[in-house]
């Protein structure tokens, strides 16, 4: 019996892509914006294309801010995408500050306009950060053991989380200087990249994601 992921619709426009690619992995998406729904599913996944604080804004609308606090507090695995990593973090700074679930400490920022070459020359920084790096995996996290210790992936994102406890980056990746491209805890992990984008390397997470729901 296929896992069933509460996969959340808050408008954030790419659920069609995100639950083909969970339905290649195995898994059985359930899209949903009930939150009895997301707290009795096998495994929740919050996707996310848009701005920190409409995700923000929107999820406590609909009632959803609440069911999501309490799985990543004690649920089942919860896997976030893109802004369902950013959201975690207590505050973005994207049109204005706004505070953010508090998950993890520390905030989400835009990347620079500019930044120092290797000779301290500043060169511009193209924004947003689109297109493929590479990311490096850190850590014993349940979901590392079962991916390759560097895979690259797609990226679409203007804004990046700069957490205060470095414990809690996974996975790190290069644009202007390193960031971390995915976070993790106990039952919940998070990545800044888009696996719905990255072909086979987006397989293998949502793979790993799968086998870590049959071991729970």
């Amino acid at each position: 019996m296929r896992p069933r992921i509460a996969l959340i619709d808050y408008g954030s426009g790419n659920i069609r892509s995100v639950a083909k690619a969970l339905e290649r992995s195995e898994l059985e998406p359930v899209v949903t914006s009930d939150p009895k729904v997301v707290q009795g599913a096998d495994g929740v996944l919050l996707p996310g294309v848009g701005a920190f604080r409409d995700a923000v804004c929107r999820l406590e609308d609909v009632g959803l801010a609440d069911a999501i606090r309490k799985v990543t507090d004690h649920g089942r695995p919860y896997l976030g995408l893109c802004l369902g990593l950013q959201i975690l973090f207590e505050e973005g700074e994207e049109h204005g500050t706004t505070r953010g679930f508090g998950v993890f400490r520390g905030k989400v920022t835009r990347f620079p306009s500019e930044v120092k070459d290797e000779s301290g020359v500043r060169r511009p920084l193209r924004v947003p950060h689109i297109g493929w790096n590479e990311v490096r995996y850190v850590g014993d996290h349940p979901m590392i053991e079962k991916l390759p210790e560097r895979d690259v992936y797609y990226f679409v994102h203007s804004y990046r989380p700069e957490p205060t406890d470095s414990e809690a980056v996974v996975g790190y990746a290069e644009y202007g200087g390193r960031f971390a491209a995915a976070v993790a805890r106990d039952n919940i992990f998070a990545v800044q990249f888009h696996p719905e984008k990255s072909q086979a390397a987006g397989k293998r997470l949502l793979d790993a994601y799968r086998r870590w729901l049959e071991a729970c």
